[in-house]
């Protein structure tokens, strides 16, 4: 445990206060360490988080010039499509179940390679995958970098202000990272090039992604559609990158117990089942903190799952070599049990008759 308690950068004001318990900054420094982890002249180490922010900023000149100068219905309703479904859906499909949690498995490298650039990429592999396996290790617990208790603006600066990794790692720890990362395909520092940028990405590799992926992506909406199209989806993708920070502040009950009976079963933290990220990305968060190396989280009849359907189509065509599929042994452990002791008969004690539970 050691390892996930200190594989990510501490904030200046820390995890713990001096009872053990969560630290809650105020507003003011939480921005203050914002900024400050976003500070390329204070130190170059900062970059990948400068590179994440600076992404969504230039995404939002996309927005504006769709909403001030392309602004049609039609594009609305593209941008809204693109942005909820398909960048939600991939988030799952590639961050969430491969990167993360490896719960499922490429045929070869072409096709991570190929999923891994169905969208605009926005989000850095590191940033997401690494701290990842800290929020499930210390779910709703200090040291978890998007603990809902902290607050909102906790969790949404959380990309800049508590996932990025340790920057003072030893070779053996570093080590530890990079192999959290190899199977992503992300080109890595060498120990030497970690200490001089405090990443386990290449810079270069990195950008140089990113600028052939939206080169890409613009020049096949661009045929597709003009200018036009291409600003609504550009800024579609910035509006998405901007809204997935908040997701773990509600996917957590927003720091309050609102799990339901027979609708969240687990009870080891706070993580809840919500049916908008359920449908619209295949994420039922509560059944993924049970079985997060599942590639499937919608395990019920009306649990959409459109990150699964995609695995599962890719394993049929013999893209995706193996997988995960939990739901069997969810129904066992949790919805047969549920509904029989729903269903159990017990007795008045006033009038001896004899009842249902649920009454």
């Amino acid at each position: 445990m050691a390892f996930i308690h200190d594989v990510l950068e501490q904030p200046s004001y820390g995890w713990k206060d001096e009872n053990g318990n969560l630290s809650k900054p105020t507003p003011s420094q939480i921005f203050k360490e914002f900024f400050s982890r976003l500070n390329i002249f204070k130190t170059k180490k900062n970059w990948l988080s400068f590179m994440s922010w600076m992404m969504v900023v230039t995404l939002s000149v996309f927005l504006m010039f769709f909403i001030f100068k392309y602004f049609s219905i039609k594009g609305l309703i593209i941008a809204f499509l693109y942005s909820m479904v398909v960048m939600g859906t991939h988030g799952t499909i590639w961050y969430h179940r491969y990167c993360t949690h490896g719960a499922y498995k490429f045929k070869n490298n072409f096709w991570r390679f190929f999923t891994q650039n169905l969208t605009l990429k926005i989000i850095p592999e590191e940033i997401y995958a690494i701290s990842h396996h800290v929020h499930h290790a210390l779910s709703d617990q200090p040291g978890d970098p998007y603990n809902a208790q902290g607050g909102f603006l906790y969790c949404f600066l959380a990309d800049a202000n508590h996932q990025p990794i340790n920057r003072n790692m030893n070779e053996k720890e570093y080590q530890r990272c990079v192999t959290l990362m190899k199977h992503t395909g992300v080109s890595v520092n060498t120990y030497a090039q970690y200490q001089k940028w405090g990443s386990v990405a290449n810079p270069f590799h990195a950008v140089v992604g990113v600028i052939a992926n939206w080169a890409f992506w613009f020049t096949i909406f661009y045929l597709i559609g003009g200018v036009a199209l291409g600003c609504a989806i550009f800024g579609a993708a910035g509006f998405w990158a901007v809204g997935v920070r908040t997701f773990n502040y509600e996917g957590h009950g927003k720091g309050e117990d609102k799990r339901r009976d027979g609708v969240d079963h687990n009870r080891k933290d706070m993580s809840v089942n919500q049916l908008w990220p359920g449908f619209v990305a295949g994420e039922w968060h509560n059944n993924h903190h049970l079985f997060p190396k599942s590639a499937r989280s919608g395990f019920k009849p009306h649990q959409v799952d459109t990150a699964f359907y995609y695995i599962k189509f890719m394993s049929m065509i013999g893209a995706v070599s193996q997988y995960k599929d939990s739901k069997a042994q969810f129904i066992k452990e949790y919805v047969t049990p549920f509904i029989k002791v729903e269903a159990a008969p017990v007795y008045c004690p006033e009038t001896g008759k004899r009842i249902l539970a649920t009454e």
